[in-house]
């Protein structure tokens, strides 16, 4: 009879227990971010651009936030039933931004032969072993099934596997004319019986008969007494299928008959390949999550196994794997700026990816680029007006609630179309958003305000937080923020709370100077609220209504109005 050829490791994708990830590796989706203490107008021009640029075949576009929504922003999104910008602190380089979720895992009781075909096909060289969920257990890698199976072939200990008959069998590609509690894992030890009858019952009546498997070629005498001792399997090599007597005593002695086509020592060899790949993989190689930052997991990638590691959810369902040449490739994101072109303003991190577009208002600030981008600013009242007309030169209608919220934009960021930043392009965008959206533009605005102006029981702290923006003029930082009451009356009263936040602000930002501009909606007019450096604090010459709090009157914007008188301040401290 011609010798079956030892067999190949088998396509991965013969077998059922191949979970393969699916993804494309390289997708990346686009974050559209306001600035890192969104506004009204930053919140609903991130939301409002993202629609549109999915609308236009971007579908990896996602609204994001990069702070707290205020209590307008809130407001605003609720009723009009549009999800807020997906909350992200932090745009720090992470695990989730690098790894490749084209992986292949294996169930843990997959075969150890089958396992190591679909290591063999893995992008990295290792393989998770999951449970039915998808649920990290442990990693395969060729250092640990080295150093597991020389332990395991020690010629000086007796060799025992933890395997089942039904993987037996699947590994030997065997015939099965007797099976008993197939699927049952247990430790056998494995005899080869190679030797004479004698030595053969000698070596067996060592051993647990009912835990043992028998390898055996063409030999009755060593079959009939291997049967009749009840041994877990006898193997029988070469293809030979007993004779029928000794199949029906196998029957009888609940012996799980398989015939090998491969001869003694391939058989024998593979037998050790039937355990499952459970207990030949390193469980004390532990996984990555997405959220977890690369300088965190630097040290255990730099020492995993083929320098990389296994990446699960929060649930612990493998995700892909991260390897130290996947950091080395380009993020799988990339950023839009709405509402903010100055690296102070941005959410910590932006500097670490691609930025695609700029969509602003605001005065230049001077934001590196690795490439050329798509860069929109405009001298108008709100980034929301220019969003909205982006909708129009693209031919994408507005539906009822994108037209609302970006009505909602453009009246937050200009008090109602009151403040000096307010254009004609913003009046008219306005109207033609509350045609659309079926609204009142006065009493909406009424809303609005009241939304933003309620500022008691709420700390210090979150409302300079709410709208707080970094400034920095040649070499000369400073720190303002911006909050709308109803009066000035309760923000006077807690002056001693703000001025201790202020300088709270300053001081981690080394700033020259923090402040506060607290603008009255109903009068139209303004106070500050300042915590400076000592030598600053005398060299403002604004007028004062008492000290640290200056009067600003009719100053409503901090853009328009505020922000060039402050400017001119530190320029001239900086130049004294």
């Amino acid at each position: 009879m011609k010798k079956a050829a030892i067999p190949e490791f088998p396509s991965p994708d013969q077998g059922g227990n191949t979970r393969i990830l699916r993804g494309t590796g390289r997708e990346k989706t686009a974050y559209v971010f306001g600035h890192r203490n969104p506004d009204t107008d930053s919140a609903v021009s991130a939301a409002a651009y993202a629609n549109l640029k999915q609308a236009l075949g971007m579908g990896n576009c996602v609204a994001a936030r990069a702070g707290k929504a205020s209590p307008q922003t809130e407001y605003i999104f609720a009723r009009f039933q549009v999800p807020l910008p997906e909350f992200i602190p932090d745009l720090m380089p992470k695990v989730g931004y690098y790894y490749n979720p084209n992986c292949k895992t294996v169930n843990g009781e997959t075969s150890l032969w089958d396992a190591m075909a679909v290591l063999q096909t893995n992008e990295a060289s290792i393989l998770p072993v999951v449970d039915g969920e998808g649920r990290y257990l442990s990693l395969l890698h060729y250092r640990f099934f080295a150093q597991s199976m020389l332990k395991m072939c020690n010629p000086r200990r007796k060799t025992a596997i933890r395997t089942s008959i039904s993987l037996l069998a699947s590994v030997l590609h065997a015939e099965t004319p007797v099976l008993n509690r197939a699927d049952e894992l247990r430790t056998s030890p494995i005899i080869v019986a190679s030797a004479e009858f004698d030595t053969f019952k000698t070596l067996l009546a060592t051993h647990p008969a009912e835990n043992t498997i028998v390898i055996t070629g063409n030999r009755e005498e060593i079959q009939d007494f291997a049967i009749k001792a009840g041994v877990r399997s006898l193997v029988v090599t070469n293809g030979d299928m007993p004779n029928r007597r000794l199949r029906e005593s196998a029957e009888r002695k609940g012996v799980s008959l398989l015939i090998s086509p491969y001869d003694t020592s391939s058989t024998t060899m593979l037998i050790l390949y039937s355990m499952p790949v459970s207990g030949m993989s390193n469980a004390d190689v532990r996984p990555v999550k997405k959220d977890e930052t690369l300088r965190k997991i630097a040290p255990a990638l730099a020492a995993a196994p083929g320098k990389a590691l296994p990446v699960v959810d929060d649930a612990g369902v493998v995700a892909g794997i991260l390897t130290e040449a996947d950091l080395y490739h380009d993020p799988n994101i990339e950023i839009i700026l709405v509402d903010h072109n100055e690296p102070s303003q941005a959410v910590e991190g932006v500097e670490n990816y691609r930025i695609l577009e700029i969509i602003d208002h605001h005065r230049l600030g001077a934001m590196p680029t690795r490439h050329p981008i798509t860069f929109i600013n405009k001298p108008v009242g709100a980034t929301s007006t220019i969003v909205a007309g982006l909708y129009r030169e693209n031919h994408v209608p507005l539906t009822s609630r994108m037209a609302s919220i970006l009505l909602c934009g453009i009246l937050a960021d200009t008090l109602v179309l009151q403040s000096a930043t307010t254009t004609r392009e913003d009046r008219e965008m306005a109207e033609d958003l509350a045609n659309i959206a079926d609204l009142d533009i006065d009493s909406l605005g009424r809303d609005l305000m009241r939304a933003a102006s309620n500022i008691a029981g709420r700390p210090a702290a979150e409302l300079i937080r709410q709208d707080m923006k970094t400034y920095d003029e040649n070499g000369c930082s400073f720190v303002v923020s911006q909050v709308e009451v109803g009066s000035l009356r309760e923000a006077l009263a807690r002056k001693a709370e703000f001025l201790e936040e202020l300088e709270r602000e300053r001081a981690a930002a080394g700033a020259l100077f923090a402040a506060i501009l607290i603008t009255d909606i109903t009068l139209l007019s303004s106070i500050m609220i300042m915590a400076a450096e000592p030598g600053f604090a005398h060299f403002v010459n604004l007028p004062k209504q008492e000290e640290s709090v200056y009067d600003m009157k009719d100053v409503v914007s901090r853009k328009k109005q505020l922000l060039p008188i402050l400017s001119e301040l530190a320029e001239e401290y900086r130049r004294r």
